[in-house]
């Protein structure tokens, strides 16, 4: 395990390095993971029994960064528009169905995996497109992927206090404060991309890292609930899509628009 786990971050790293550098990796990676992510979320639902309008949501939930990285804005609110869109064509559809029961279940758990997958993680295209986006970009993956293996060195070494176990039984305690240093500490190491002074790198580290650890907590509740462990088996000893940006999730977000008020 720990072999696949290796090779695969290795992989993941190579194409993050190019992903930052080029921007024709970077939209190709963004696209890939959002089209599994949406897969995933989606297919651990429908493991639920619940009815669910699964290639609409992936359909609609690409088209949100896809308009971004071509900078396709019907008007100045275009993702609410997208957002009010789908709820009505949801509505459309479900009115289609002889079958009435879970309507309200289906269609706003459509809704919520088209925000929690698609336009979360859209956020890294914006962070990609602001004034020094390529160093930004950089700085929020650094800082969020170190918290995820500190998180996973500290906890398989020193783990032995159970943080959440009803949520997730295998993170500890002394994981989620490893997670916390690596976060910090990239955060100090990632001033070269962001210059600000260390103190304000530091309580960035840790916004960041309680985010990336909510994030993850997070995508464990919703596996705990579909009773799964991982979200998928594409990547070994990693898991599945979602498993791999479920902390970029929450931090990406509040990341971009902490950048963008600092900017005006």
């Amino acid at each position: 395990m720990l072999t696949q786990r290796l090779v695969s971050s290795l992989f993941w790293l190579i194409i993050i390095i190019l992903a930052v550098i080029y921007r024709p990796v970077f939209a190709l990676s963004v696209t890939a993971l959002i089209i599994g992510g949406l897969y995933e979320f989606f297919s651990l639902i429908e493991k639920k029994g619940i009815y669910i309008y699964k290639y609409f949501g992936m359909a609609i939930g690409i088209m949100i960064p896809l308009s971004i990285l071509f900078k396709f804005e019907l008007t100045k609110g275009w993702e609410l528009l997208f957002i009010v869109l789908a709820l009505f064509s949801l509505f459309i559809l479900q009115f289609r169905r002889q079958d009435n029961s879970q309507a309200i279940v289906g269609i706003s758990t459509t809704l919520f995996g088209i925000l929690y997958v698609s336009w979360f993680f859209s956020f890294l295209v914006k962070i990609r497109y602001l004034p020094n986006g390529a160093g930004y970009l950089a700085a929020i993956l650094l800082i969020t992927k170190s918290s995820d293996i500190g998180a996973y060195l500290i906890g398989s070494r020193f783990g032995k206090r159970k943080l959440i176990p009803r949520i997730s039984p295998n993170k500890s305690i002394e994981g989620s404060v490893g997670g916390l240093v690596f976060s910090v500490l990239a955060a100090m190491g990632s001033k070269i991309f962001l210059g600000f002074s260390y103190v304000h790198l530091a309580l960035l580290g840790l916004m960041l890292g309680i985010l990336a650890e909510l994030g993850d907590l997070s995508e464990s509740l919703i596996k705990r609930d579909c009773k799964v462990k991982d979200s998928g088996i594409i990547f070994p000893g990693l898991g599945g899509v979602l498993d791999l940006i479920d902390s970029l999730l929450f931090t990406a977000p509040v990341f971009y628009f902490f950048m963008s008020n600092i900017l005006k």
